[in-house]
Order: C-alpha cells, then sequence, then structure tokens
C-alpha cells in the first residue's frame, strides 16, 4: 500500500506543476476548478481500498474522505440503489430474528461479522462499511435524501476531524 499512497501523491504533485504553468493564462475560478477536480479525482480512486491501511501510511490521504465513500456506499445500499453484489453482502440488526427484542432491533445498525485476518478481513466491503455507519450518529443514518445524507455526513466527518487536529 506504501507504493500506492506514494504514486497518487507523486501523480498529485505533477497535476499541480502542471497547472502552474498555465495559471497565467486562465482565470482563478476556472484555475481552482481545475485543481479540484484533477486532485481529488486522482484521491478519490480508489480511497476505498485505504480503509484499514496503517495510520501513518494515511498521512498524506484523507481518513474522512474513505469513511464518507463507505458511508455513501452503505446508504446506496440500504436505499436498493446500489449494486446487488454490495447490498447482499450487509445484514441489518433489525432484520435478524434472535434480536427483535432488543433495543438494537430498532436502530439502523448493521451487523459487523468477524473476520479472520484483521489486516485483509477487516478491510473488505462487509466488514468496514458497518464499522463506518454504526460509527455515525443517528442524525446522519436517518437522512430522509441522499442530498441529506451527504450534507450531515460531511458536516459530522468534519466535526470529528477538528476536533482530533484541536486535542
Amino acid at each position: 500500500m506504501r507504493t500506492q499512497i506514494s504514486r497518487t501523491v507523486s501523480s498529485c504533485f505533477a497535476v499541480l506543476r502542471q497547472i502552474r504553468s498555465i495559471q497565467r493564462s486562465v482565470s482563478r475560478p476556472v484555475l481552482l476548478s481545475l485543481v479540484t477536480s484533477l486532485i481529488l479525482s486522482r484521491l478519490d480512486y480508489g480511497s476505498i481500498t485505504l480503509v484499514g491501511v496503517p495510520g501513518y501510511l494515511l498521512d498524506r490521504w484523507f481518513p474522512e474522505s474513505i469513511k464518507y465513500r463507505l458511508a455513501v456506499l452503505v446508504y446506496h445500499c440500504r436505499n436498493h440503489t446500489a449494486p446487488e453484489y454490495l447490498a447482499r453482502d450487509l445484514h441489518w440488526v433489525a432484520d435478524d430474528d434472535s434480536r427483535r427484542r432488543l433495543r438494537s432491533s430498532t436502530t439502523q445498525q448493521l451487523k459487523v461479522p468477524r473476520t479472520r485476518l484483521r489486516t485483509v478481513g477487516d478491510r473488505a466491503f462487509q466488514v468496514a462499511g458497518p464499522r463506518v455507519w454504526n460509527a455515525l450518529p443517528a442524525t446522519v443514518v436517518s437522512a430522509p435524501s441522499l442530498t441529506v445524507f451527504k450534507s450531515h455526513l460531511k458536516t459530522h466527518l468534519f466535526q470529528q476531524q477538528s476536533y482530533k487536529h484541536s486535542h
């Protein structure tokens, strides 16, 4: 993973160097749009595969971006707008007959399957997705639409990140 991260960071810096060479030829709004779209597309590409990677390797990445992508995928699964192969790996606590009488059956929690291998198994979508989802507050997971969900999710992750940096 170290190689993957280094290549992505190098690619981002290469794009920035290319953009710097044309900065005098384009307006500031166009320049910002270029930076945003080119850099973020490189960061987002494959970022979900970085779940569970040790923190020291993520110094240059944004762990919240990975959580954001996972949470949005789980939201799509919950609302039947995700590919079936992803949705069938998620199991809602409320759907489990053995838990129907428990308080957790009224929440929007997912079951987190046990894994044999922490390094690989914990990074699988059916494990990482529920962990991220279950860590979200009820105000986020109960959002009535994708737009509202994304807005609440970004606010939550931003506040979480700000709290980490202040302590």
